[in-house]
């Protein structure tokens, strides 16, 4: 168990912030699921919130910048390919 109070507080703060990115990561994650469910019109509409989500996650560390350029071509892709 911590000993001094900086790291009671960053145990506190670690959690809060690892729900947070819990929250945001899935909240992308079942965004995409529903690009790919949706139709051609739909999925172009979305296209852009879903990219900015991933934008979102690269730019806090949530994600790697290499994994959140990958999901958005692959996803680029699929909306083109419908």
């Amino acid at each position: 168990m911590a000993n001094h109070k900086s790291a009671l507080k960053r145990i506190r703060s670690n959690e809060s912030k690892r729900l947070r990115n819990k929250y945001q990561f899935k909240t992308t994650r079942n965004a995409i699921k529903k690009l790919k469910e949706a139709g051609k019109e739909e999925a172009v509409k979305l296209l852009p919130t879903v990219i900015a989500m991933i934008d979102k996650l690269a730019k806090n560390n949530i994600i790697h910048n290499n994994k959140a350029a990958n999901t958005k071509s692959k996803l680029t892709k699929y909306v083109a390919a419908l």
